[in-house]
């Protein structure tokens, strides 16, 4: 990496380090909750924890942009060489039911692509990260996607709500279907080789899912929509209409199945 790129990245694992420990504090106490649509909370931890990751980022990297779920967006990012990505606790449902299935999910991006990303689920004191073209890792250590290549004994992560409304158990087996609230962390595990996919078939944001793209890539997966478009960062309109992340062996097959939901 160069020099630029070393300082940004200790930057970025310092930073989601601080944040992680902020949202752990909080964590299973009582706060107050807003609700900004059925299935979005917002907590006083969430508004804490991008406060974190705001003075530390922005304050190191005034010029670079920054796209965050609990700030206000400005187009302002759109003119930056590089923007910070930020998800400060994804997994809010997770969060406030006192389930360790958060993580603070922070990338970085210059043209469009992930350029290195971090996904912590301070609960378990798991930090994966990845740099592009430098694999990904959990606490320091290198992780790769799982071998499983036939799509009736796989093990793909889902969302809760679309597990109840999906028909993910009908679709794939209700022993092959695993619920957890948060796709950066669902990303995560499928990098680290504890389940072969993960998707979902409703709208993603960039922060939802921008670290978490890195990690899969670097750590030989496959991670595209549904049609099978690759995920393009830090446009205008910063969402993606669908999101499947496999090990790279079940891809195909995963398309055909979820066709259905395939964007045109």
């Amino acid at each position: 990496m160069t020099e630029r790129d070393n300082a940004d990245y200790q930057l970025l694992l310092d930073s989601v380090r601080e944040a992680g420990a902020c949202a752990l504090a909080l964590f299973q106490k009582e706060q107050k909750v807003w609700r900004k649509s059925k299935y979005h909370p917002v907590c006083e931890a969430d508004i804490e924890t991008n406060a974190v990751l705001s003075d530390r980022l922005t304050g190191a990297r005034p010029d670079y942009g920054w796209l965050s779920e609990e700030s206000e967006d400005s187009d302002i990012r759109l003119a930056a060489q590089r923007i910070w990505v930020v998800d400060p606790i994804d997994g809010t449902n997770s969060y406030l039911k006192g389930l360790p299935e958060f993580a603070v999910s922070v990338g970085l991006v210059e043209d469009g692509k992930a350029l290195m990303g971090a996904v912590f689920n301070p609960a378990a004191d798991e930090l994966f990260e990845a740099v592009s073209g430098s694999g990904a890792r959990l606490n320091g250590n290198v992780i790769k996607v799982s071998a499983c290549n036939d799509i009736a004994e796989m093990r793909i992560l889902a969302s809760r709500s679309e597990h109840r409304e999906a028909g993910w158990p009908e679709r794939f087996g209700s022993g092959n279907v695993h619920a957890i609230s948060s796709i950066a962390y669902k990303l995560a595990l499928v990098a680290d080789g504890r389940f072969d996919a993960a998707a979902s078939a409703w709208p993603k944001a960039d922060w939802d899912i921008c670290a978490g793209c890195l990690l899969v890539a670097e750590a030989g997966g496959a991670i595209t929509s549904i049609s099978g478009r690759k995920h393009r960062f830090n446009k205008e309109r910063p969402k993606h209409p669908t999101c499947l992340a496999s090990n790279g062996h079940l891809h195909d097959a995963l398309r055909r199945e979820l066709g259905e939901w395939a964007e045109n």
